[in-house]
């Protein structure tokens, strides 16, 4: 059983970016076909959650190969934007980490709950649950149309 939406995705404008992918990448390490979120739509410090997203395009590089006649996007890419998303926040929570690596820990109650196939535009939401100084626990969810098709808790810590 899916756990409850962190965020009501209708509460929040899905259609522009409050954070674009240039200022992504000046936190973010990960480049070219390791880039998993494209923007941030919605960033709330006090309520300790993020939003995000990364199109899911037929011509991916991954999509000949995974699976052929039937691409489907990769639940450890799944995983990735979503540890992507956190780090993110985490930055901005632990701005003296920035320019850190921040690597995994611990990927826990991981569920994959619907293939995701091109095109579609996949939200990735993230709530703090720990934070240090050093290291990290979120809670994250994946939609693609409003229905949850991923959800996992991500843990990370400054390398």
């Amino acid at each position: 059983m899916p756990q409850a939406p962190l965020i009501d995705l209708d509460s929040i404008d899905l259609s522009r970016s409050v954070i674009e992918l240039d200022r992504i990448q000046e936190v973010l390490k990960q480049r070219g076909t390791f880039v998993m979120i494209e923007g941030v739509l919605h960033l709330d410090l006090e309520a300790e959650i993020i939003v995000g997203y990364k199109d899911i395009r037929s011509d991916d590089w991954w999509t000949q190969d995974h699976i052929p006649g039937r691409p489907i996007f990769p639940g450890a890419m799944m995983v990735e934007a979503a540890a992507q998303l956190c780090t993110f926040d985490f930055h901005q929570r632990e701005p003296n980490n920035e320019g850190s690596f921040i690597g995994f820990t611990g990927i826990d109650k991981t569920r994959f709950r619907a293939a995701v196939e091109p095109d579609c535009r996949m939200i990735f939401v993230g709530k703090k649950n720990r934070c240090r100084r050093t290291m990290f626990n979120y809670k994250t969810q994946g939609f693609v149309e409003g229905r949850m098709v991923f959800e996992s808790e991500i843990s990370g810590m400054v390398f």
